[in-house]
């Protein structure tokens, strides 16, 4: 259940050479709405930061929503692409383990756009918003697909309701290193982040005992 892009027009054809100039586009972007917030920046602005005139960025986008976007579909290919590295119907906890490490890896990567994501989604339009946030709902929908395929394998033993909630806590607890990193990597790396992550959704809390 994959969305397909917003069509974002551009006046040129070549696609390899539209996807060079997004990719330096997002970047100076993400810099620029991490510093100042998607109003306060301008596509001028962003232009000059992605090392293009103005005229040539309106070759590429239409409007400066346009790269917010952008901005959502780069994290969720990202996501996407590195699912794709394992074999999704395997229906194995270590598969399962892995895409969670993928993802957790893709965060940590794309820190900053998925702050920007967070910071400006209140900044896009009403039509727009949606979109976003089925995107998201579609990186959920990849974990659930793991999981449910562990559990038609036998490999674990879960109601839908379950599988639900726990592709939702993979979501959430990659998003947390972005949002915590800051205080998260004075005592663990990404690599200790995913591990303690991983132990803790597989395992959850020992000791506890549910009230008769």
């Amino acid at each position: 259940m994959h969305a397909g892009k917003r069509k974002v027009h551009a006046s040129v054809k070549d696609e390899q050479l539209i996807e060079k100039r997004r990719s330096e586009m997002i970047k100076g972007a993400v810099h620029l709405f991490k510093q100042k917030g998607f109003h306060r920046t301008t596509t001028r602005e962003i232009a000059k930061a992605a090392g293009f005139s103005i005229g040539t960025l309106y070759e590429y986008i239409r409007t400066k929503e346009d790269v917010l976007y952008l901005v959502c579909d780069s994290i969720y290919d990202q996501v996407k692409d590195r699912l794709q590295r394992i074999d999704l119907e395997a229906g194995t906890l270590e598969s399962l383990k892995l895409g969670i490490g993928y993802y957790f890896k893709v965060v940590d990567d794309m820190q900053d756009e998925v702050l920007v994501m967070y910071q400006e989604a209140k900044s896009l339009s009403k039509d727009a918003l949606p979109y976003v946030l089925k995107k998201e709902m579609d990186m959920v929908g990849m974990f659930e697909r793991l999981i449910r395929r562990c559990v038609e394998n036998g490999e674990l033993e879960m109601e839908e309701r379950k599988i639900h909630m726990l592709a939702q806590d993979i979501f959430v607890q990659g998003q947390m290193w972005g949002f915590r990193r800051w205080a998260l990597q004075k005592e663990f790396s990404i690599d200790d982040y995913i591990d303690l992550q991983t132990d803790l959704l597989f395992s959850g809390i020992n000791g506890y005992k549910a009230k008769q």
